[in-house]
Order: C-alpha cells, then sequence, then structure tokens
C-alpha cells in the first residue's frame, strides 16, 4: 500500500510540474524549499565520501534512500530532524546520504530488496560493509489520522547498530605505537560531537592536503569527550584541571611526553582562527617538527585565515 501511495505521489507532482499555473510557485518559495534528495547528486561519491568520515570517526553511514516525491520519504527525514534524541543518535553515531532511489543499480550492489519501496534503510561499517537493510514499514504509525514514524522504534535500530564504543586510553596507546614505528609525534586533540570549532579542527586536518603535509610529522588522533570511555582520565594525564574548554590539544613525543599544547599566553587556543592563535600553533610545530618544510609550514599558516571569535568560542 505504501509504495502505491508513493508511486501515486510521484505522478502527481509530474503532473503538477506539467500544468504550469494550475500549480504556481515563486522561485522565492522554491529557493527557500532545499530537496531532501539531491537527484542529479553523484551518489557513489556521496556514499564513499561518507565512508571516510565514518572511518575515521567510528561511526556508521547511514544510506537513506527514497525521493522527493515520495511523501513517506519527507517525512521520515523530518522525524530525525524534529525529534531530539533521534538528531542527537544521528549527530554523534552516523553519517547520513539521502540517495534518490534513480540509483537502482546502486541499490542492487547494497542488498537493497527494491520490491519493499522507499524509504529504505542501509546500515555500513567505516568499511562499507552492508551491516543491516531495512524496509521503515515497522516504523511507520498514524496518529490521529496523520501519518509519521515511532521515534523510539527508530532510536532503537539505530542505536542497536552504532559502532563499538572505544577505550581512550587504548586509542592514545595505538597511536603512540604508530608514533613509534614511523618517527613522528603525536597530535592529540580533545572534542565532541556538539562542538562546533572541534569539528572545524577534524574538518581541516581530514583536508588531503593538510593531512598531507601535517603527517610528514605528526599522527593525528581524536579523544572523543563523549562517546569514548575514560577520555576524561586521559585528558587529566596532560591538562589536569580540565580548564580551557575543547578543542584542547597536546602534541607529544612517540614515548608519550608533552613537547606542546594549545595553552597560549591568554589560555587555550582552541582551532586556531585568531592571528594570535595562530602564531601560536606555529610555535607549536617549530617546538616539535622535524620533516616540515619551510614551505610546508606556509601551506598550514596560509590555510588559516584569521577570523573573529566571541568570547566562549575556542
Amino acid at each position: 500500500m505504501k509504495k502505491l501511495m508513493c508511486i501515486v505521489a510521484m505522478l502527481i507532482a509530474v503532473s503538477n510540474l506539467t500544468r504550469g499555473d494550475d500549480a504556481p510557485k515563486t522561485k522565492k518559495a522554491e529557493e527557500a524549499k532545499k530537496p531532501v534528495y539531491d537527484e542529479k547528486a553523484n551518489a557513489k561519491e556521496l556514499i564513499d565520501s561518507a565512508l571516510v568520515a565514518a572511518k575515521r570517526e567510528n561511526r556508521r553511514v547511514l544510506i537513506q534512500w527514497g525521493g522527493n516525491w515520495c511523501s513517506w520519504c519527507l517525512l521520515l527525514h523530518e522525524r530525525f530532524k524534529s525529534d531530539k534524541d533521534l538528531a542527537k543518535t544521528l549527530r554523534y553515531e552516523y553519517d547520513v546520504v539521502y540517495i534518490d532511489s534513480k540509483n537502482a543499480e546502486l541499490m542492487k550492489k547494497y542488498g537493497v530488496d527494491q520490491n519493499e519501496g522507499v524509504p529504505y534503510l542501509t546500515i555500513l561499517d567505516g568499511d562499507g560493509k552492508v551491516l543491516i537493510n531495512q524496509s521503515t514499514v515497522p516504523f511507520e504509525t498514524k496518529v490521529d489520522g496523520k501519518n509519521g514514524h515511532d521515534p523510539k522504534k527508530l532510536q532503537e535500530f539505530l542505536l542497536a547498530q552504532k559502532a563499538p564504543t572505544l577505550k581512550a586510553d587504548s586509542v592514545l596507546e595505538a597511536a603512540l605505537a604508530e608514533a613509534n614505528k614511523s618517527d613522528r609525534r603525536v597530535f592529540l586533540h580533545f572534542g565532541a560531537p556538539w562542538c562546533g570549532w572541534c569539528l572545524k579542527l577534524d574538518a581541516w586536518l581530514a583536508r588531503y592536503d593538510i593531512a598531507k603535509v601535517f603527517g610528514k610529522d605528526y599522527v593525528d588522533v581524536k579523544i572523543d569527550m563523549d562517546r569514548m570511555t575514560g577520555a576524561k582520565e586521559v585528558l587529566a594525564k596532560f591538562n589536569a584541571s580540565g580548564s580551557g574548554g575543547i578543542p584542547w590539544f597536546v602534541i607529544l613525543d612517540a614515548k608519550g611526553k608533552p613537547m606542546a599544547t594549545s595553552d597560549g599566553p591568554k589560555g587555550n587556543i582552541g582551532f586556531p582562527a585568531t592571528e594570535e592563535e595562530i602564531v601560536h600553533f606555529l610555535k607549536m610545530l617549530d617546538a616539535s617538527k622535524r620533516l616540515l618544510t619551510d614551505s610546508d609550514i606556509d601551506l598550514l599558516k596560509n590555510s588559516l585565515a584569521p577570523q573573529k571569535k566571541t568570547p566562549t568560542d575556542k
């Protein structure tokens, strides 16, 4: 029944597009409502990009198959956005991609039963392995005559498939072992999914041009304060007071001895965004680098454009 309803909705949508004045829409209204599913996107590239991020952050990839013509697909998207618990779980544990169901071959590749209609969910681990394919029919509800999805059932489903929780001390131990093996330092930074400047630092470190240069001297490792067990204890080893907020970072030698920290003249610099913070960050690199050249340092410096911060920003 749901599949039939979605097909009917698609036919109605196509009909409206061809009727012109029968379904008038202003240009402003069209621009204000960005489609959930980008029909022109390269679906494979979207999934591949999500897999890279998921593997780096110990998350899963959630593929939502569907289409902008499907009312149930849009209802599911709205439920995921409006329910605070679901939104948090997705932000913490998943890299979400919306793939238009016209990508039939890709759906087939991931073992999706296309006879079950859309929306449909596929969860992948960081290596791209399918953990589960799930029709959304079991999550559907109807309250006071309105269609929707049960947030409790969706939450149970998502939590059951999330990546195993990592131990912060084990993550650091592995990074130190890699640094010792490759004769490098460890760039240890502490962050959390809700922290905007932490995410900015993560994104900067993940940039291909930055990672290629930064990786000459440093093993990049993040301790997630909310998603790893023992994170506070690891932070306390290097920042006993725990003051200064996050992101906070320290450069360690291969034996785990601190060489420089993000505590500048005025406290923790966080993501280096102001001129003063960038200067301190470059001093940290100068005190610990071995293979980075002057041109490498210039590249890193030029990628950090000075910007304003509010008093509470890090």
